[in-house]
């Protein structure tokens, strides 16, 4: 009887189930707010085809070149009749690599005659009467008064009378020889390295690469005076040269440039000449145009 009385007794004291623990869900993060910097959709605008080339060099890879038609006129015409009559297609290459400096292709014998209508020496177009910037940097340019940008998405740098495109990394130009040659624009270089601004206003800017430099600057660097490789055999060959207007819309590279006339592009440029922390410890308070290029954009699928 007492067993039974103990037995019941620890069957009564028994602690009760616990209740289930449940953990607390978070409430969700509220969505970071977007920097005042931040572009809208609208802020993106396609290129043109005809003023995208691109350039395929043999082994794969492709360089793609933004034209500036509004800033050499004459000189960029030559480049897209060169395309159309497949001048570059056998016989040019690249066979120029200069370390800091440029990539140049071409024709590297000087021999090859250019196609019918193609003028050989344009006006100088080192420069372009008038301004059209509707942004600019906060402090002036080593080089020129002002810099800035079109609303197009070009960087310029000016003065009271004349504005150019300024040679930065990734600037296309047009090789001459001693003036008055002004170069035809069938041998091109890209520059590769620190923006050689003393060209400025000397040579023909034509336009900008916007992809695939690295097919240039990663490139051997040549051996002989001035980077020019020595033999044929280090030259890369260009297979094609073709303007985007020109290949298959299935397989055509589109691009997007940013307009620069809204407050989200002018608070861009405050943030590129005042980096923030935490990696920026002490502002600039001004920027290089090379080092402030506005952006460009492969065009999102759809």
């Amino acid at each position: 009887m007492m067993i039974a009385l103990v037995l019941a007794g620890l069957v009564q004291a028994a602690p009760a189930p616990a209740a289930p623990v449940t953990t607390p869900v978070p409430a969700p993060a509220a969505a970071p707010a977007a920097l005042p910097s931040a572009p809208l959709p609208e802020d993106w605008v396609a290129i043109p085809d005809d003023e995208v080339m691109v350039v395929t060099l043999a082994g794969g890879g492709t360089v793609a070149v933004r034209l500036a038609p509004a800033y050499a006129p004459v000189h960029v015409d030559n480049i897209r009749r060169l395309a159309a009559a497949r001048w570059w297609d056998a016989g040019a290459s690249v066979y120029r690599v200069q370390d800091n400096y440029v990539g140049q292709w071409g024709d590297a014998t000087e021999k090859k005659p250019l196609p019918p209508g193609i003028v050989a020496n344009p006006p100088a177009e080192y420069d372009h009467a008038g301004t059209t910037a509707v942004a600019k940097l906060t402090k002036p340019d080593p080089y020129a008064p002002w810099a800035g940008y079109s609303r197009d998405g070009w960087p310029l740098a000016g003065n009271a009378t004349a504005e150019w495109v300024p040679h930065c990394y990734g600037m296309v130009g047009v090789a001459r020889d001693l003036a008055p040659s002004t170069g035809s624009g069938g041998d091109l270089y890209a520059a590769i390295g620190h923006g050689p601004r003393a060209l400025d206003r000397n040579v023909a800017i034509v336009g900008r690469v916007i992809d695939g430099i690295e097919r240039l600057s990663a490139l051997p660097r040549g051996t002989g005076d001035l980077g020019f490789y020595k033999t044929p055999g280090e030259q890369v060959a260009i297979t094609a040269v073709r303007l985007a207007s020109e290949i298959p819309a299935a397989e055509r590279p589109r691009f997007q440039y940013r307009r620069t006339d809204n407050p989200r592009f002018t608070a861009w440029i405050a943030s590129r000449e005042n980096r923030a922390p935490p990696f920026f410890v002490v502002p600039a308070g001004g920027a290089d145009i090379c080092n402030a290029l506005p952006p460009i954009r492969r065009a999102p699928a759809g």
